[in-house]
């Protein structure tokens, strides 16, 4: 067991690798992406909970009788929040500081919880003390906490409603499920565009910004699940000025249950579905290649959920042009 003072000096590191992550170069610290790191955490620890929603309205309530205050109310506008894809990135890295620090705390799990509640009440009086309110940091906490979480139970109970209904049973392989969830992500993140610059298909050898880094939201899921690190993800992918070849039954297939999962989670945003997609298909990548001995080698379901993802994008964004 850890006593006071090593109990300290975990949260004064973690502290301290916020700082460092958060930092940009003549620019000082970057607040929003301390606060999705924080708000990564809490995700971390509230899975310690048998219910983890009601562990975080209880961590919620914790923190409002420290504070002496409640989130600020009224409309939020969404734009003051980083893109889906940035949200998980950076969210992600917050659960896996909180792995991290926790394998050394060697206590009590909601002790661990306790203290990172204690954390952000610092930094929210900090951050007051600058001349951010303490209401709106809370606000901001409360959003980023249930985006991240969001696509974390998004991407599980998409791929368990996929595993009961699609493989168990329609019969689809392994394969066909991985191509039918990163295909809907690539389709759910061109319409998001609804026909903007960014959608517009290009000529080069790189992705558009938005899809690379939704492709990018996929393998990192595959990976932190143990899908073998290689640089064969865009091995094979098709040349730009072919006509696009997007696994379009399958993703028709599939649409009613995602369809439904996101009504019911009232999950509306196209972006947040397109990620949530992109993390399940990542966890079905390594469910499929992972191990020693996998069902689909590495090398071809990389570039197959690559395929996918990229090649529903284009698709509409060529309707798109047609339609122009």
């Amino acid at each position: 067991m850890l006593d006071f003072y090593h109990k300290a000096d975990v949260a004064s590191r973690i502290h301290s690798a916020i700082q460092t992550l958060s930092s940009e170069p003549d620019q000082g610290t970057d607040g929003m992406k301390s606060m999705m790191l924080l708000s990564g955490m809490l995700v971390e620890t509230v899975f310690l909970f048998e219910n983890c929603e009601e562990g975080l309205d209880c961590s919620f309530d914790r923190l409002a009788d420290m504070l002496g205050c409640e989130p600020s109310e009224g409309a939020f506008d969404r734009d003051v929040l980083p893109p889906a894809t940035v949200m998980d990135f950076d969210t992600e890295s917050g659960r896996a500081m909180a792995r991290e620090f926790f394998e050394e705390w060697l206590d009590c799990a909601y002790e661990f919880h306790n203290m990172l509640i204690g954390l952000v009440q610092q930094y929210f009086m900090h951050w007051e003390a600058m001349g951010q309110p303490r209401a709106e940091s809370f606000r901001l906490l409360v959003e980023c906490t249930h985006k991240a979480m969001s696509y974390e139970l998004a991407a599980q109970e998409l791929c368990d409603v996929v595993i009961e209904q699609k493989i168990g049973r329609d019969g689809w392989s392994l394969a066909d499920s991985i191509a039918a969830l990163s295909g809907s992500a690539g389709h759910r993140l061109a319409l998001s565009q609804d026909g903007m610059n960014e959608c517009c298909w290009f000529y080069g050898p790189e992705l558009p910004d938005l899809l690379d880094q939704t492709t990018y939201v996929m393998t990192q899921e595959a990976v932190r699940l143990g899908l073998p690190i290689g640089p064969d993800w865009r091995f094979g992918l098709p040349a730009n000025d072919v006509p696009a070849n997007p696994p379009s039954l399958l993703i028709s297939k599939v649409e009613p249950v995602c369809r439904a999962f996101f009504e019911a989670l009232q999950m509306h945003d196209l972006n947040d579905q397109a990620v949530s997609c992109a993390k399940a298909a990542g966890r079905m990548i390594a469910v499929a290649a992972g191990g020693e001995r996998p069902e689909i080698e590495p090398n071809i379901v990389k570039p197959l959920a690559m395929a996918a993802i990229t090649e529903s994008y284009r698709s509409i964004c060529m309707d798109y042009a047609v339609a122009r």
